[in-house]
């Protein structure tokens, strides 16, 4: 089994990469979030990886960490989700946007990912329930209600994931719920 790549990136294909290890090019599908964290072709790159043997060939995907290695073998144990729709969740969530999403149980973030429908979601919801969250300790969820309550306000007035994230980061942990609202949407508004 392939579990690490170390070489030179030849290629960079969304989704897919090639790297050159000592003269051997090797395919690798990558979500996007890790593809976004690649280095320039022609540099030094490292992925953890995931080899998969199906009927019709054999398949290498990569990550950047191994919490997105994880997650990604925890989605295509799932009945139904295959690789290509388990690179579609990371691409569109960090794990810790998952893990958070499947400790709340909100299908609603799920369904914003291409090719996740609903009943897709609330299958993910119950079949990960308490695995990503307990697996990977580094992942946070949130702390009170009134910040979790601040982050669902900003995602059900159209801002996606990242936007309403960065700007949690930005807002005093002592906040009520209206407070951290408008000062949410103030930085928000801000160019």
């Amino acid at each position: 089994m392939i579990g690490r790549l170390s070489g030179i990136l030849q290629e960079k294909t969304p989704p897919r990469v090639l790297v050159d290890v000592h003269g051997v090019g090797y395919e690798v599908d990558v979500p996007m979030s890790t593809f976004f964290n690649l280095p320039a072709v022609g540099e030094a790159c490292t992925l953890l990886t995931h080899f998969a043997v199906r009927e019709d060939g054999q398949f290498l995907y990569g990550f950047s960490s191994e919490a997105e290695r994880f997650a990604f073998r925890q989605l295509v144990k799932i009945s139904g989700v295959g690789a290509r729709t388990a690179l579609a969740v990371l691409s569109g969530l960090s794990v810790a946007d998952l893990a958070q999403a499947i400790a709340l149980q909100e299908a609603g973030r799920l369904v914003k990912v291409p090719g996740i429908g609903k009943k897709t979601a609330e299958r993910l919801l119950l079949e990960l329930k308490g695995k990503l969250a307990e697996a990977l300790p580094s992942v946070r969820l949130p702390a009170d209600d009134a910040r979790h309550d601040i982050l669902n306000a900003l995602l059900a007035l159209g801002y996606n994931d990242r936007e309403a994230a960065a700007v949690m980061k930005q807002l005093p942990s002592e906040l009520s719920t209206s407070d951290g609202i408008r000062q949410a949407l103030k930085l928000l508004a801000k160019p």
